[in-house]
């Protein structure tokens, strides 16, 4: 047991494979050598942890596919300025708090996005407070009573022993103290010790992206909003009744209704308006088309113009949202477009996309019909997932960009926002009020997200971050090997037994390094299970409170900063920051040892022995 943990840390250390691809090995290793059996090697991936983080990834995607992300790092952006201190504390308070009431992991889930896009926008690498960031939720975690497992399983451990146990809050009076710490480490100490990688991570920027569209393919002199007046004869017909394209060479992009009506199947806006579509009194439509096209339009059907935005701000507010997008797409030399001759829109139209404006050698190309030219430049508008699909209809064309990316980078809020948001709120409330395993109430909120179209199918399991999820199921295996052999109690009896004659303060930093100590290789989880009898045993042999003990034991198994693998949330952010085995121990010891200090002169006056 002993040299595949020591063979399995150092793998760790190594870093010449991946942290998912390591676990394998060591959860494989433990069943041939006999240690586990077969249920117990793969007991792993029935872990109700496991089923709870998979959840938790998708309730945070569909935050972020719904604009939730993009907005509140928009905030954060507008809160932290330029400054990098002021983000990395804005972060880590708010990290923290969130993840008292919200599970560790479902708070990075939900914090990844937006703390990434916020980094890269102030001109920092993600590196810089992904860290803060996970550590700040393990440290918030103490706030509550459900902030985490470890003091879930200390509290029922201390009720099952015959004690009253810790009410809801009583943990923030250590945990507030404790994240306050947190937070001022990272600010003056943390921030010059935190590694600047580079990575590959960068999000779209949507405004950079549309102001290069706007200057390349002119597109500001073809867009207008029309108001249809009540002496219209456009009232009350059809998109077929009139040629438009043809009289007129103009294209109908947007039809916005004045007095929608959700109820009666009305919707605020038609997308992609139909030849079907019909128009009503003071519908506002946004065409394409030149500007004396547009006036003879206005003349003939006795229409408004309005007043039109700057063109960047036209495109972003009214053409872009969370289910609509635009993308750039270019014809490669291989391409079968080449040499051939197209009628543009009846052409993208085939895959329900909307052709917004062509280039050909870096200049608009005007026209209704072209013969394709390598090197021929498109911008789309379409659903998202049309987008994404246009590139496997056609091997040699490309489109420019990341359209995923620029989805999540969407801060409209619509009404699946509110679905979203309402199926985290509803997972925290069965979570505070224990209604149903932690497991379960993630479940029914990945669900509502899932059955209500906040993310697509095949976008849930995108967003799953699967080399976490894979690498926490094959360690959970480890703790399980560490109490069947005996190997983790006969540790930890032998570091009680060498402390017992000791001063108390002496006890609480002895198991407050040995809980440490294990929570840094195996579940936290796993080590409140393993320490919690035997901080008993210890507490009633020795004749003192065992409140104190066990609250230690509570917060050294939140404190895995010196490892990847130690918790969830570490693992979470180890690479999309770009860190190293190394980089953990390097940031994350100061401040274990801030935590062992305050913990052994806090803890004794908080609860005394």
């Amino acid at each position: 047991m002993l040299t595949i943990l020591t063979i399995t840390i150092i793998l760790f250390a190594w870093g010449r494979f991946t942290p998912d691809i390591v676990a394998l090995l060591s959860m494989v290793s433990l069943f041939l050598f006999g240690i586990l059996d077969l249920n117990e090697t793969l007991s792993g991936f029935s872990n109700p942890t496991v089923i709870m983080i998979a959840s938790l990834f998708i309730i945070g995607e569909g935050l972020s596919q719904t604009g939730w992300t993009a907005l509140a790092g928009k905030k954060l952006i507008e809160w932290a300025g330029k400054s990098v201190p002021k983000l990395l504390v804005i972060i880590t308070m708010g990290a923290g708090i969130l993840s008292g009431f919200v599970s560790n992991t479902g708070t990075v889930a939900t914090l990844l996005p937006t703390t990434i896009s916020s980094a890269w926008s102030i001109g920092t690498m993600p590196s810089k407070v992904l860290m803060p960031m996970a550590f700040g939720s393990n440290t918030g975690g103490l706030l509550t009573l459900t902030g985490t497992p470890p003091n879930i399983i200390t509290n029922n451990a201390l009720i099952d022993a015959g004690y009253s146990g810790f009410s809801f809050f009583e943990f923030s009076l250590i945990g507030l103290p404790l994240l306050i710490i947190t937070i001022l480490y990272f600010r003056y100490i943390g921030f010059k010790i935190l590694p600047k990688y580079k990575t590959n991570n960068k999000p779209v920027d949507i405004h950079t992206t549309l102001h290069q569209w706007i200057e390349a393919y002119k597109i500001e002199n073809d867009y207008y909003r029309l108001r249809i007046r009540s002496v219209s004869p456009l009232i009350n017909t059809k998109i077929s009744d009139w040629n438009f394209e043809k009289d007129f060479q103009v294209n109908i992009i947007r039809l916005k209704r004045r007095h929608p009506n959700v109820l009666k199947g009305t919707q605020p806006y038609i997308e992609f308006p139909s030849p079907e579509t019909e128009m009503r009194y003071h519908d506002i439509l946004t065409v394409k088309g030149d500007t004396e096209a547009i006036n003879r339009l206005m003349i003939k059907f006795r229409l408004g113009l309005l007043p039109v935005e700057p063109i960047q701000d036209e495109l972003r507010n009214n053409l872009i949202n969370q289910e609509v997008g635009m993308a750039e797409v270019l014809v490669t030399p291989k391409s079968f477009l080449v040499g051939k001759r197209i009628k543009l829109n009846r052409y993208f139209k085939r895959f329900g996309i909307q052709l917004l404006a062509t280039s050909r050698h870096r200049k608009p190309f005007i026209g209704e019909t072209m013969k394709v030219e390598s090197g021929d430049g498109f911008i789309i508008r379409g659903q998202w997932q049309d987008i994404e699909q246009l590139k496997d209809q056609h091997e040699n064309i490309v489109i420019c960009g990341s359209p995923e990316g620029m989805s999540k980078n969407v801060d409209n809020i619509t009404p699946k926002s509110y679905i979203a948001l309402l199926a985290l709120v509803l997972m925290i409330v069965l979570l505070v009020i224990d209604l149903v395993p932690g497991a379960v109430a993630a479940l029914i909120g990945a669900g509502i997200v899932l059955l209500t179209g906040c993310v697509p199918i095949s976008k849930a399991y995108k967003s799953i971050s699967w080399m976490s999820v894979i690498m926490i199921a094959a360690m959970i295996p480890m703790g399980i090997a560490l109490q069947k052999t005996g190997t983790a109690q006969l540790i930890a009896n032998g570091i009680i037994s060498f402390l017992g004659n000791a001063s108390p303060l002496y006890l609480v930093a002895g198991i407050f390094l040995m809980t440490t100590m294990f929570s840094q290789f195996i579940n936290n989880s796993a080590t409140a299970v393993l320490m919690a009898p035997i901080v008993l045993l210890a507490a009633s042999t020795l004749q003192i409170a065992p409140e104190p003990l066990m609250i230690t034991v509570a917060i050294s198994a939140s404190t895995a900063f010196l490892t990847p693998i130690g918790t969830t949330t570490n693992a979470m952010v180890l690479a999309a920051g770009g860190y190293k085995f190394s980089d953990y121990f390097k940031v994350g010891f100061p401040l274990l040892l801030l935590f062992l200090s305050t913990t052994v002169l806090l803890v004794p006056l908080i609860w005394p022995f």
